[in-house]
């Protein structure tokens, strides 16, 4: 028997296939394998968490001139197999600030963390550098259990200090912020728009953000959310 589609079928269709182009042509590309997630055994079931930090040094702001917040901007990357949980724009006003790793050194219970490099490469979806420079995924674990708290994504990174597989100690550098070409991955138009795009990602449930007024002063030890606590919902507010 010949099954016919019906038109109303067609064009959910052709609709649900234009939608996948354009997020082909707007995500970034990422290498297979390269972003691996977290296996049953490792999974983050407890409620240990770790803080992030301002990864901009030398004086940075949050969010600059009526940027939208956390609590709706966009979020572009994904990890462990879904959309990342949050996402936000931390303003350097300036080329040639230190971008260092964002999370912090123990959790709340006072274990150990480690922070490794699990990927670095082109931030936009041109691979193209010059567009956004680069992304550096870096991911948080529980040294006294082994378990795996979350990922933090740095993006719009310039003279990039580290590679794959590098364990990062407190602080440290990861590369410099800078002021890339306007195009659609990158739209800043003066230096006062430099800034580094960042995204975290749990290993269970979702991380959660901090609230600063518009245009707050972000120290080097400024606290702006937690990865590993057990929040609802993704772009959860702490």
């Amino acid at each position: 028997m010949q099954t016919s589609i019906s038109p109303l079928r067609v064009v959910q269709l052709l609709k649900l296939t234009t939608a996948l182009v354009a997020l082909s042509l707007v995500w970034p590309a990422v290498p297979p394998g390269s972003l691996p997630g977290v296996g049953t055994a490792q999974a983050h079931t407890t409620n240990d968490w770790v803080s992030t930090f301002n990864p901009v040094m030398s004086g940075a702001r949050w969010p600059w001139g009526g940027e939208v917040a956390p609590a709706g901007h966009h979020i572009v990357y994904s990890n462990y197999g879904y959309k990342n949980d949050f996402s936000m724009d931390v303003f350097a006003g300036a080329s040639g600030k230190r971008v260092v790793t964002p999370f912090g050194t123990k959790t709340n219970t006072g274990h150990l963390v480690e922070s490794r490099v699990v990927a670095v490469g082109a931030g936009c979806g041109s691979r193209n550098l010059a567009d956004g420079g680069y992304r550096v995924t870096i991911e948080a674990r529980d040294k006294a259990t082994g378990v795996v708290l979350g990922r933090a994504d740095v993006m719009h990174v310039d003279r990039v200090q580290v590679g794959t597989g590098a364990v990062l100690g407190a602080w440290t550098t990861i590369g410099y912020t800078s002021r890339f070409r306007s195009n659609g991955c990158y739209q800043v138009g003066t230096d006062a728009g430099i800034h580094v795009h960042l995204e975290f990602a749990n290993a269970h449930r979702y991380a959660c953000w901090l609230p600063y007024a518009y245009n707050a002063a972000l120290g080097d030890l400024s606290k702006i959310g937690i990865v590993g606590a057990h929040y609802g919902g993704q772009r959860a507010r702490c």
